[in-house]
């Protein structure tokens, strides 16, 4: 079995201690203090959420080694999922993972790409992957373009007046689906609450 050099990530030193030294008592995975392509195999980006300054670190760090990336992280937002998918992550676990085996054995299989993301993720993480992917081939097409099909008909039944129970029940979502599609709009497009969003989209003509 080869040895697999990675690189840690993180925002403070302690979360970064306890990485090196869960990563060092495994065997075949080898932590490099080097933060060159030539040096690295794989990266392991751990935080405790994904706030601004762990996206800035995370595109940083993809930026500078272009090395697959396991993400251990207890919270990930909508925003964070784009940071994701434009890093190429190819696993995401929980903090809760830095007092197992998962985290290595997720940089082994990272190592000869034979991972992808938990299923409970991968269903947003292709929302985004699509919507980015749109959204980089027609930058400068109208704002409401912006805006995927799913996201229309939540916008459209918010017009009508249904609460978030009643989005659910009417799209067959649960209502934490539908207040993630929400919440993707509003912070993608910087609006500032629902009815803001509501008004934007009457406004580009979408609904």
């Amino acid at each position: 079995m080869r040895t697999v050099r990675v690189s840690v990530c993180a925002l403070d030193p302690i979360t970064k201690a306890g990485m090196v030294d869960l990563l060092e008592t495994r065997a075949s995975v080898v932590v490099t203090e080097g933060r060159t392509r030539a040096e690295t195999d794989v990266v392991v980006a751990a935080f405790d959420r994904l706030s601004a300054d762990a996206v800035a670190a995370l595109r940083a760090v993809a930026a500078e080694l272009g090395k697959p990336i396991v993400l251990v992280t207890d919270r990930i937002e909508e925003g964070g999922l784009t940071a994701a998918v434009v890093c190429k992550v190819v696993a995401i676990l929980p903090r809760s993972a830095m007092t197992d085996s998962r985290v290595a054995d997720s940089v082994r299989a990272a190592a000869s790409r034979a991972v992808a993301p938990p299923r409970d993720l991968l269903g947003r993480l292709a929302d985004q992957a699509e919507r980015l992917h749109r959204e980089l081939l027609a930058p400068d097409g109208p704002a409401g373009a912006a805006l995927s099909s799913r996201e229309i008909d939540v916008l459209r039944l918010m017009a009508d007046g249904f609460d978030t129970q009643e989005i659910a029940t009417e799209l067959a979502y649960s209502e934490r689906t539908v207040k993630n599609v929400i919440y993707a709009v509003t912070d993608r497009l910087r609006l500032r609450n629902r009815s803001h969003a509501v008004a934007y989209a009457i406004r580009e003509g979408v609904i």
